[in-house]
């Protein structure tokens, strides 16, 4: 049975090599995309983001326990997690701290937790994180729930990849005015304060949610929840707020635009990276650390550098 078989099977070792597979970018890992792709858009996206200490990891795993133990009695969701985690210096993989602390959801045959390393990417994923929730949705998964890196306010590309975007901030984190200045607050589709038992939490929800009320207007006003993950407290309120955005984009035309954003997304991505290898790969060595040298002597601008390898790339073509 090949990697795409068994993963449509169910066969979790399989799905696991063919998740290496993509996020190393290897032809086996580009060939399962291929064959999974058109089993896609059915799963949840769910991004959770926010600066590091405010507890996004214990939010992911009360999250998936109330996917997998609705509070209604519905039937339980399969879920996935894709933890971005920081990368290892030594080793260049994952740290792998967002998965200890969901060891408890480990057990459930309905969870499958991945842990990928961002690779020193910036916008708080890793450069494969779109393909790995791609697997994930073609596996069966409801929903998948990816949890940031924790890089702070430079963490929109969530925003363009998942379905339902929860920004969580904490008292005394001193964020607050910072977020709004960054966009990090116009991305919300849920505005989360965690750790709402600590002081100056209320000062943190009236500065957040006057914040909020001066806020362009949308057709989803983002909603506002406290909770204390640790606890447990407020997270059934938002697993309700969650689910009211789920139902606003199906109702909606969300859903289908939130879609074709990701794929345009991924798409230009794609592109960027294939025209920069074939590039490097039409280019001389000679001619571009040519140009190069002549940029560091200060003898050329970087706009002049470029107009001078299209120059030559147009002359050796002609």
């Amino acid at each position: 049975m090949n990697l795409v078989d068994g993963v449509l099977a169910g066969d979790r070792l399989a799905l696991s090599r063919l998740l290496t597979a993509v996020e190393n970018d290897t032809p086996a890992g580009r060939a399962g995309l291929d064959a999974l792709f058109a089993r896609t858009g059915r799963a949840y996206l769910v991004g959770i983001t926010g600066s590091p200490g405010t507890g996004k990891s214990s939010l992911v795993n009360r999250l998936v326990k109330l996917f997998r133990n609705p509070p209604d009695g519905r039937p339980a969701w399969r879920v996935a997690v894709v933890a971005v985690d920081p990368t290892s210096p030594f080793t260049g993989g994952a740290v792998l701290g967002d998965r200890v602390r969901m060891r408890d959801c480990a057990g459930d045959p309905g969870v499958f937790i991945r842990s990928m390393a961002s690779r020193g990417a910036l916008g708080g994923l890793a450069v494969q994180t779109a393909a790995v929730t791609q697997v994930f949705d073609a596996a069966g998964y409801d929903v998948i729930l990816i949890e940031t890196v924790g890089a702070g306010q430079a963490e929109v590309d969530i925003a363009s990849l998942a379905h339902t975007t929860l920004v969580v901030e904490a008292p005394g984190l001193g964020d607050d005015i910072q977020a709004i200045k960054a966009g990090i607050l116009e991305i919300a589709d849920v505005l989360v304060i965690n750790k709402a038992d600590l002081a100056g939490a209320d000062n943190t929800r009236r500065a957040l949610q006057t914040m909020l009320e001066r806020a362009p207007a949308k057709p989803w006003p983002a909603r506002l929840v406290s909770t204390v993950a640790v606890s447990g407290a407020g997270m059934e309120e938002l697993f309700w707020a969650i689910l009211d955005h789920y139902q606003f984009l199906k109702s909606s035309q969300e859903w289908q635009r939130r879609d074709a954003q990701r794929l345009r997304a991924g798409l230009d991505e794609l592109i960027r990276a294939e025209l920069v290898r074939r590039w490097r790969e039409d280019t001389p060595a000679e001619v571009y650390e040519s140009v190069l040298n002549r940029m560091a002597g200060r003898k050329l601008s970087p706009f002049e550098a470029l107009d001078d390898l299209l120059t030559t790339r147009k002359q050796a073509a002609a």
